[in-house]
């Protein structure tokens, strides 16, 4: 991600060299656009296993779409953040698990390394690595002896992967930051942000919460130069104004917040926002999205929003980049019609390919969401978008 920051964020020509077929990083574009139009589609179904692994869901209760509980392995699902590997594969994190604390500890968190394959219409899984605290550095007690993380430990949401191959990782459970070696292993005991308590952290500790539950890092940005973090709050923080959300600044070097705090605010507080990531040095792009899926689902978009605060109003600025339920398909894409709308209740990751391209993945919640059809699954979808402006 930080290597094409750098180029969005440097003067001269953009040089990118990529592969149009095969296991691309996208698809070949239509060429010059007026309006976001789909260049991309692929899909990796819902019912998508880790071979050889562990029995999971044991816990899953409700209405699953018609997917048998328990699963025999675990699933390939619920993206909430994702990072680039430059070669046409990305590193995707998975969701922690099947909605909630209670029903997720037999869900082993793990970054999944992927590659759409445009050409066909799939994605391949080409495997990944679970993350762990093997050194014990996580304070409190984890759900299993060996140290292997779960969904009942962490809901990680967001993911930056650096140059040295480590993840930094944003959690909604603190919420923390979360940083591991590029096999998984944790680094640093989980950074929390002063003044902000999960539902989850009250309970352990006793101390009053102050953010609502799973409303804590959702979208991690990281600067061009590598040194700072931004973890955007997927929800207000007591006391705030409504929809309005934190953006901290987080110094890797130092190991701690800076204390520079920006706003951006949702454009309803029944909102909420899927991932944040950097443009440059003073730009991002972040999803904000309503509840619904299907029929229901109505807001899905993708915001510039800028940190100079040029009005003055103390909030970042916002300019729409991409209506998610209104994307121009005129090759028919998918097998979709001319209009193509991306209909699910969480979509969770957005990167940036070049200065007029960006990819978007959904958070298909397996196996509870159902946005795509009524009564079915949701697949985890991978579109890429071509922008009429380039992002420099």
């Amino acid at each position: 991600m930080r290597k094409i920051n750098k180029i969005l964020a440097g003067a001269g020509v953009l040089t990118l060299t990529l592969t149009l077929a095969g296991n691309a990083s996208y698809a070949g574009g239509p060429g010059k656009v007026t309006t976001p139009t789909l260049t991309g589609f692929a899909s990796l179904p819902a019912t998508t296993f880790v071979p050889g692994s562990e029995p999971s869901g044991t816990l899953v209760t409700g209405n699953t779409n018609g997917v048998p509980v328990p699963f025999a392995d675990q699933p390939v699902q619920g993206f909430s953040g994702i990072a680039d590997n430059g070669d046409g594969t990305f590193d995707v994190l998975s969701d922690n698990g099947y909605g909630n604390q209670a029903n997720s500890a037999d869900f082993l968190l793990r970054v999944q390394r992927l590659a759409p394959a445009f050409a066909t219409n799939t994605v391949d899984v080409l495997g990944g690595v679970h993350l762990t605290d093997p050194r014990g550095l996580v304070p409190w007690k984890l759900t299993r002896e060996d140290r292997v993380l779960t969904g009942a430990d962490f809901d990680v949401e967001s993911i930056v992967k650096g140059d040295d191959g480590s993840y930094w990782i944003g959690d909604e459970f603190g919420p923390y930051l979360l940083h591991f070696d590029r096999a998984g292993r944790l680094l640093a005991a989980p950074a929390p942000l002063d003044g902000v308590i999960a539902p989850e952290t009250a309970t352990r500790t006793g101390v009053t919460a102050t953010l609502g539950g799973s409303k804590g890092f959702e979208g991690l940005a990281e600067s061009p130069d590598g040194r700072y973090l931004y973890p955007l709050l997927e929800g207000t923080v007591t006391g705030d104004p409504a929809g309005r959300l934190r953006l901290n600044e987080f110094d890797k070097r130092a190991g701690r917040y800076t204390g520079k705090r920006y706003a951006y605010q949702l454009e309803s507080p029944a909102n909420a926002i899927g991932d944040a990531i950097s443009v440059d040095r003073n730009r991002f792009l972040i999803i904000e999205r309503d509840n619904g899926q299907g029929a229901t689902a109505v807001f899905k978009k993708i915001y510039l929003a800028d940190k100079r605060d040029r009005n003055h109003d103390g909030l970042l600025d916002k300019i729409l980049l991409v209506d998610l339920m209104n994307i121009a398909n005129p090759r028919k894409l998918g097998g979709f019609g001319t209009t193509f709308t991306f209909p699910f209740q969480t979509i969770e990751d957005v990167v940036i390919l070049d200065e007029k391209t960006i990819a978007v993945l959904n958070d298909n919640n397996f196996p509870f969401s159902n946005g795509r059809t009524p009564g079915v699954a949701d697949n985890n979808e991978w579109i890429t978008i071509a922008l009429p402006h380039s992002l420099r």
